[in-house]
């Protein structure tokens, strides 16, 4: 059952905030850009391939965002689950979950893509403004929301300046107030 969504944008620090959570608490986490990229591989295409399909092909987004909401409401499903959607769809579903967003400033992301894949600040800037602006029309398009519209989160969490053992620090004291 899920306990909890995490979302952001691309560079924000969702996967490995989930990552740790995971191991700290030994819950089981679904990643929704590990699905993309599984779907992705098994189509033997690289991503931004697949990407363009997503965007051509409607229908393909839609079954991977089923999958995603599908394995959300089983009874043995992950504790955890993080995409750019998964508060929208913890919110949709009527999960009783908290629903994280993780914002973080875009020179702070832009650093960290930097930082993981290597290139120059001023090129993952200008990738990451045109993946938001994708996605985001793609969001809109599909769905009628923007993953950033604060509507379905219980918690917003500024880490543009906060370290990994912060964030991750916030995040388990709001878990362990709900469970008090």
């Amino acid at each position: 059952m899920v306990r909890l969504t995490v979302s952001g944008h691309p560079g924000s620090g969702t996967s490995t905030l989930v990552d740790g959570l995971s191991a700290r608490l030994g819950w089981r986490a679904l990643n929704g850009g590990q699905v993309f990229r599984d779907e992705a591989k098994r189509r033997g295409m690289d991503l931004p391939t697949f990407g363009q399909l997503c965007r051509d092909e409607e229908d393909v987004d839609r079954r991977l965002d089923a999958l995603l909401k599908e394995q959300m409401v089983e009874d043995n499903g992950p504790e955890i689950v993080e995409s750019r959607m998964a508060g929208w769809w913890g919110h949709r579903l009527g999960l009783s979950c908290h629903r994280i967003w993780l914002d973080v400033n875009e020179h702070a992301r832009a650093a960290r893509v930097v930082h993981r894949e290597g290139g120059a600040l001023e090129e993952a800037l200008e990738a990451n403004r045109r993946r938001m602006q994708v996605d985001g029309a793609r969001f809109q398009h599909l769905y009628g929301v923007l993953p950033e519209d604060p509507t379905p989160y219980t918690h917003i969490i500024d880490a543009s300046e906060r370290t990994v053992e912060d964030v991750m620090s916030v995040v388990l004291a709001l878990l362990e107030e709900a469970i008090e």
